[in-house]
């Protein structure tokens, strides 16, 4: 999930994607013989285009400077979704935005035939739009590998983010979660006690998904990224914050997920970079 900074960098507008229209590459025949042949022919043709240029469309709010917020925007691009994005920073608490999510996090899908029109947390929303659109190259259906999938992306939202997110919040200008040292009135000492414990706990879940969940794999979901591995590359991206010492298979994974999905990866890991290079220059201003 992600928390909402008080400050924006720069607003975006939403982004928008024209449908191309289908053309018929069939010009209407003579009235004589070669009429039956034109009609055979021409419909096949245009039907086909029709069904490739049509892309599902994904609504989309969502936060440029979050990791949580990269994943379903890298997932959405590698997928081939139409996703149309709305920058929600400094609107996720507005009467509008709470009256459709409560929870008032991003990222956040709106989709007519979900129970409540919307869906938040990245992992939930990239399994519904793979079991939606049947995505198995990022989320197979064999129970087992699904399973693998499955509790790699548990581990990490429930061990492996917790860690990153009270070492790099700090410095992120992220609000911490209430209940622990970074929220309270500690003394600053015990502020960064906390995030130095947080920042040497990181090695050990970050060892298990090396070790267990590739176990030797180029990637979690075998030969090509899953959504677990989508959700571990965008996390492993703010610990560029804190100057994290990534081991050599963590560089290289995270650098051969971005050249198998290109731009797909490239264009919203560049909002999240530029939003840490942005935050480094003002701590060193």
């Amino acid at each position: 999930m992600a928390k909402t900074a008080t400050k924006s960098p720069k607003k975006s507008a939403a982004k928008s994607v024209a449908k191309p229209a289908v053309k018929s590459a069939v010009k209407p025949a003579a009235k004589t013989v070669a009429r039956p042949a034109a009609k055979a022919t021409a419909r096949p043709v245009a039907k086909g285009k029709a069904k490739s240029a049509k892309k599902p469309a994904v609504k989309l709010s969502m936060l440029k400077p979050s990791v949580n917020n990269m994943t379903v925007r890298v997932f959405a691009r590698a997928a081939g979704l139409d996703a149309a994005e709305t920058d929600a920073w400094g609107h996720t608490r507005s009467p509008e935005f709470t009256a459709r999510n409560p929870s008032h996090l991003t990222p956040m899908i709106e989709d007519k035939g979900l129970p409540r029109g919307v869906l938040w947390e990245s992992c939930a929303i990239m399994q519904y739009l793979a079991n939606k659109h049947g995505l198995e190259k990022f989320y197979p259906k064999s129970p087992a590998k699904r399973a693998m999938v499955d509790s790699a992306m548990f581990y990490l939202v429930g061990t492996l983010y917790p860690y990153v997110a009270r070492a790099t919040y700090p410095l992120l200008g992220f609000p911490q979660y209430a209940g622990e040292v970074g929220h309270s009135d500690a003394h600053p000492d015990k502020k960064s006690e906390a995030q130095k414990a947080a920042m040497a706990a990181i090695a050990e879940p970050l060892e298990i998904f090396h070790s267990f969940f590739r176990n030797g794999k180029p990637f979690i979901g075998g030969k090509h990224p899953s959504i677990a591995d989508i959700r571990l590359a965008a996390t492993l991206e703010f610990l560029a914050v804190i100057d994290y010492p990534l081991p050599k298979w963590a560089k290289e994974y995270m650098a051969t997920i971005e050249k198998k999905l290109g731009k797909a990866y490239a264009e919203p890991a560049g909002d999240v970079r530029g939003y840490i290079a942005h935050v480094r220059s003002q701590a060193t201003a």
